[in-house]
């Protein structure tokens, strides 16, 4: 395997590790202390797993690449801190919205239509979803999906809510099934967004370039 992608495999798993204990002790006010744990270990393999497919995946020039891992590395902070605190802060979530945004014109695989496109319609789709379902929406998750619309484009950002909903009604239904959660638990949304996204990104045979099989069949 390329040296660039353990390295990068690497860096991704100490990143998820960071993240999950930052986000148990700060900000004080909203710090549990609560020591590592499986949780740690998780976020550091999930994180480490995603940055390394991310590079061995994509064909886009090196700066594009760059730049989707960026913008990965926050989705990894937002991520360890929902799961955390049950909130999206804007400390980390306009840093994401403004580099999915300035972005836009420079992405080599999604058109500007496009990505805007994508944007509005996840708002607007998630947005009647809270009004339909109360309580079954965050605010943070209608922010959320404004940068992952822009980034994965219309209509790949429907794929990323479909899988992010699939994983998050499994993982529901597991923690029901073991009583680790009850039918008034709040489990969060933000994280499987964001792994729907990712999995999208890898599978989508656009999003990060022509995959080197389909550069195979075409040659």
């Amino acid at each position: 395997m390329h040296p660039v992608v353990l390295l990068t495999t690497a860096a991704f798993a100490a990143l998820g590790a960071a993240a999950e204990r930052m986000a148990s002790a700060w900000p004080p006010e909203e710090a549990s202390r609560r020591p590592g744990g499986p949780r740690t270990i998780g976020m550091a393999l999930v994180a480490g797993l995603a940055g390394g497919a991310v590079v061995l995946r994509s064909t886009l020039p090196w700066w594009a690449t760059a730049v989707q891992l960026a913008l990965l590395a926050l989705l990894v902070l937002l991520s360890a801190t929902d799961l955390e605190q049950r909130r999206l802060p804007h400390l980390l979530l306009d840093p994401f919205i403004l580099l999915g945004a300035a972005f836009v014109p420079f992405n080599p695989q999604v058109a500007p239509l496009d990505a805007l496109i994508g944007a509005g319609a996840a708002v607007a789709f998630l947005g009647t979803l809270g009004l339909l379902i109360r309580g079954g929406v965050a605010l943070g998750d209608i922010y959320l999906v404004i940068p992952l619309g822009l980034i994965l484009g219309w209509p790949a950002v429907f794929s990323g809510i479909f899988l992010g909903a699939v994983l998050s009604a499994v993982v529901s239904l597991a923690l029901l099934a073991s009583r680790r959660a009850g039918l008034r638990s709040y489990i969060p949304f933000g994280p499987f967004l964001a792994a729907g996204a990712v999995l999208t990104l890898l599978r989508d045979p656009v999003l990060l370039g022509a995959s080197a099989h389909l550069l195979r069949w075409l040659g």
